[in-house]
């Protein structure tokens, strides 16, 4: 196997890739990846070795991609736009023999086949093909590495949720970036495995995208709840009527808010389906396409993976209680890249995948995500979930965004703090925080209850629109709001 033959077997003169003013079809796609594997074998590269490709969302990142599989090479994307300190950690932890620029092996003038082709390499089921960098269940930026077989399986397991399922009359807008295993595997490989086309973008103006959708037909419309939050907030500048051809409307990388989907449903006339997933899984794990999933659920795991809900001490737990949620499948990793204290942190030895993530599932067998295990805050005793504190305070019209976190308390151990961004018509700080205060006390227990309301200009998030917790402090620049501690 190997993921590099995706592209093989597709009508030549069908359109694969849009980038921009650059078409590209399956014909013109399988030359330049040729051409670029020969190239790569031309300098001395070939099975395993590690290389760094500078991830643009460009056709010509994709040729990398598939040149870098084909050769039987091991892919690293990197994000190209990050400070040259991380990026220095990260080339200096994988040590590439080399770093490409996407266009570096966009040549798309020779033909496949020619002098100097090098042939698709076959690869075993557990030979890795990317290195992905994420923060890891077990906290902590390190290299996932995911085989042709994790890949592949995922798909294959994507595939039997017919909902799910891509076509070759698909047309995906590739709005997540290609170093993000939700833009690798979730949008790029499987459109393009299934013959369909992938408009690729850089950078989201959520004016721009939607017009994209408009322009080019898309079916399929996947991202994370800051693109639908955007989508939801528009107003004017996406038209009621501009997803009219989208067949598939997914979320994933963190919670959506019921609120959000709701607006989107009301404007546009679309179901925004959640799933679930993490790099360590390929990443897609459950979806509630497909189901009757109540909001607010992230459906149920997809055919082929298995789910648990265990205790402190790794006992299954009830129905409606909340428990950390396990993963196991041939979609699920080996390890992270020479860290065996991580691996064994995250696998157990009979292969299941701990999450870090906290879930309940009902009597119908729907999961629902509640928090991270690690974003606890103990509350006098009283486990406070962050996410459920967030989405009251994300539903009082004058917070725009908002996040929850932990911070020492003489009296409570721990006391919630509440990091909120105005809407243009929240009222000055000391009514805004009595507003706020009022509105989470008619919701939730008084010790779920902030203690304290900082005023900020921004939510550190990251590329999938997660809160960045261990920011949280760095950004609380704005105004304090203290109220009562909780009890």
């Amino acid at each position: 196997m190997n993921l590099a033959t995706i592209i093989e077997g597709h009508p030549a003169d069908q359109v694969a890739l849009v980038g921009g003013d650059e078409v590209v079809t399956y014909g013109e796609l399988r030359s330049r990846v040729a051409a670029a594997r020969a190239a790569l074998v031309d300098l001395g590269h070939g099975e395993g070795d590690r290389m760094g490709i500078l991830a643009t969302n460009t056709p010509a990142t994709v040729v990398a991609l598939l040149a870098t599989f084909g050769i039987g090479a091991v892919a690293v994307p990197l994000n190209p736009h990050s400070p040259p300190a991380e990026r220095e950690r990260e080339v200096g932890l994988l040590d590439p023999l080399a770093i490409i620029d996407g266009g570096g092996l966009d040549l798309g003038g020779s033909e496949a086949g020619g002098p100097g082709a090098a042939d698709i390499v076959e690869r075993a089921g557990d030979e890795p093909a990317v290195l992905m960098f994420t923060s890891g269940t077990a906290g902590g930026s390190r290299a996932a590495v995911l085989s042709h077989g994790n890949l592949l399986a995922n798909l294959d397991q994507v595939d039997a949720v017919p909902d799910l399922r891509r076509t070759a009359d698909d047309i995906t807008l590739g709005l997540l970036p290609l170093f993000h295993v939700f833009g690798l595997n979730v949008v790029l490989i499987p459109t393009l495995r299934a013959g369909g086309r992938v408009v690729l973008v850089e950078g989201f103006d959520v004016a721009s995208a939607a017009e994209l959708v408009a322009r080019h037909s898309v079916t399929l419309l996947t991202g994370p709840p800051t693109v639908w939050s955007a989508f939801a907030a528009a107003g004017d500048a996406v038209p009621a009527g501009s997803f009219a051809t989208v067949r598939l409307a997914a979320s994933g990388a963190a919670a959506l808010p019921v609120a959000v989907a709701s607006a989107i449903r009301e404007r546009f006339g679309i179901v925004v389906h959640e799933g679930y997933g993490l790099t360590e899984a390929s990443p897609v794990v459950a979806s509630s396409a497909g189901t009757d999933a109540p909001p607010g659920s992230i459906g149920r795991p997809i055919p082929g993976v298995e789910v648990r809900l265990v205790d402190e001490l790794g006992d299954d737990v009830l129905v409606g209680d909340v428990g950390h949620l396990h993963v196991r499948g041939p979609n699920v990793f080996g390890g992270y890249w020479e860290d065996e204290d991580a691996t064994a942190a995250v696998l157990t030895p009979d292969g299941w995948l701990r999450t870090g993530d906290l879930a309940v599932v009902d009597d119908d067998g729907y999961l629902f995500l509640v928090d991270r295990a690690k974003d606890i805050v103990i509350v006098s005793g009283f486990n406070v979930f962050p996410a459920e504190v967030e989405e009251v305070l994300a539903a009082h019209p004058s917070v725009a965004d908002v996040a929850v976190h932990g911070a020492p308390s003489e009296r409570t151990g721990e006391m919630v703090v509440a990091d909120v961004v105005a809407s243009p018509s929240a009222p000055a700080d000391d009514e805004w925080f009595a507003q706020l205060d009022a509105h989470v006390g008619a919701h939730l227990s008084r010790y779920k209850c902030p203690a304290s309301y900082m005023r900020v200009s921004s939510i550190p998030r990251g590329l999938g629109g997660k809160v960045q917790r261990r920011l949280l402090p760095e950004a609380e620049t704005g105004t304090n709001g203290g109220v009562p501690p909780a009890t």
